[in-house]
């Protein structure tokens, strides 16, 4: 993420094999797609307990970006956990790039494969969502059967239920919380901007300090879109509210312009003078320890002290939020509508929304990922579990965290928008 998780995205009606069908696959498909809505309709009327009957004793195939080796051990920490607890058997499918479990599902609907999928879990927010949802790849209706979603409290936070502004429908499950945070090395810069137009002004001042990853990487979108939400800050409500409405050509006509002159006046200024970008936001961190770059950002704040500690990053490290904003959002986890082990796949999700599973997640030198549970629905002793030790590495304390507002994720068409137009106008440079 979730990282969130890389999020390159497929383009669902690009795939030939979706588009063309004859009458009768067409019919066979429908009732196929039919049967399984029934098959998962069925599970989720089924108490908890039948559920854990059920699902005990099966494999689970969990696709997840395995670019974070922290992320990684996590993951096998929760593999553990549920092999004690109902003897499943969690395998971590690696991905670098989430639309490679799209397209495996989307694959397997059109081969008319609708039970026996080789995707049990797939870690997703954003363009895929909405595009697996769209073309119904994903089951419907079995969040709120997890007896550990209650403690979300969605009914108070409707953030648990929407993807980048697209209601979930009960097709995928909130893993944990996430914003864009920058950090720097206070031995080169004591002052690191606090805002995107001191940004501009800090790279020139130290040219070749700071870079971004090219789109679609994830980072890369990420730090496109916190510009984009701040420079058309000043716009009318009404233009500024086009952001979180599918993109047309009139609203990129309007929203856009501000974007490409910021880019045009920061690039000669950036690490290679913004003649090359990298393809992963991994390898910001990788310049950073090498001392190339001063000013970097991350999805991941917990991953900075954690860096520090294995003495990739430097001890004089520290991290802060932009005070115009930092880009947030929620990743999820989802259920494909063919997945072999459906009941078992709801099993480690709950699991996952346990408080010892999202405490443990939490702490800084486990992963560092946000909870999304209402500390008001835990026991008194299960809130103490999220208390942050009491010494940390400075880089650990987020400055500016209680002065920076969330920006909420603009609707995912602009990400596939500003990733095909930035390709047009730089990408000719890589």
């Amino acid at each position: 993420m979730a990282n969130a998780s890389s999020n390159g995205v497929v383009n669902v009606a690009d795939k030939p094999s979706a588009r063309i069908q004859t009458s009768t696959s067409i019919r066979e498909s429908a009732q196929t797609s039919v049967q399984a809505s029934v098959k998962t309709a069925q599970t989720s009327k089924s108490s908890w307990p039948e559920v854990e009957s059920r699902g005990a004793n099966q494999d689970v195939y969990f696709h997840a970006w395995g670019g974070d080796p922290q992320i990684n051990r996590y993951i096998q920490w929760a593999a553990k956990q549920v092999k004690q607890q109902y003897q499943i058997n969690l395998h971590h499918v690696k991905l670098t790039d989430t639309s490679e479990a799209v397209s495996r599902v989307l694959a397997e609907k059109s081969a008319s494969n609708d039970h026996q999928g080789q995707v049990d879990l797939v870690w997703i927010n954003g363009e895929n969502f909405a595009a697996m949802a769209k073309h119904q790849l994903l089951a419907p209706n079995w969040v709120t059967q997890l007896p550990n979603f209650g403690l979300t409290d969605p009914d108070n936070n409707p953030a648990m239920t929407r993807d980048f502004g697209v209601p979930t429908q009960g097709m995928e499950a909130p893993w944990g919380k996430a914003a864009l945070t920058f950090y720097y090395d206070s031995i080169v810069t004591t002052s690191p901007p606090q805002t995107l137009q001191q940004l501009s002004l800090w790279a020139k001042q130290h040219p070749g300090r700071f870079t971004y990853p090219k789109p679609p990487d994830f980072l890369a979108t990420s730090f496109l879109k916190y510009a984009l939400i701040v420079l058309n800050n000043s716009q009318p409500e009404a233009i500024k509210n086009l952001l979180y409405q599918p993109a047309t050509t009139q609203s990129q006509a309007l929203l856009l312009p501000v974007l490409w002159q910021y880019l045009d006046e920061l690039h000669p200024h950036l690490w290679r003078k913004g003649r090359h970008f990298m393809s992963s936001g991994m390898e910001l961190r990788r310049l950073i320890g090498d001392g190339e770059l001063a000013l970097a950002f991350t999805f991941s704040a917990a991953e900075i002290p954690a860096a520090v500690a294995r003495f990739e990053l430097p001890d004089s490290s520290r991290s802060y939020r932009m005070q115009d904003g930092s880009l947030s959002n929620i990743h999820f986890i989802a259920i494909p509508y063919n997945a072999a082990h459906l009941d078992s796949a709801k099993l480690v999700v709950n699991f996952l929304l346990s408080p010892q599973a999202q405490a443990h997640k939490q702490q800084a030198n486990i992963w560092g990922d946000t909870s999304v549970l209402a500390l008001s629905k835990l026991t008194a002793e299960q809130q103490t579990w999220f208390e942050p030790p009491a010494q940390s590495h400075p880089s650990a304390t987020i400055a500016n965290q209680a002065i920076s507002p969330a920006l909420s994720e603009p609707d995912p068409s602009w990400s596939k928008v500003i990733t095909k137009l930035w390709l047009q106008r730089y990408g000719v440079m890589q």
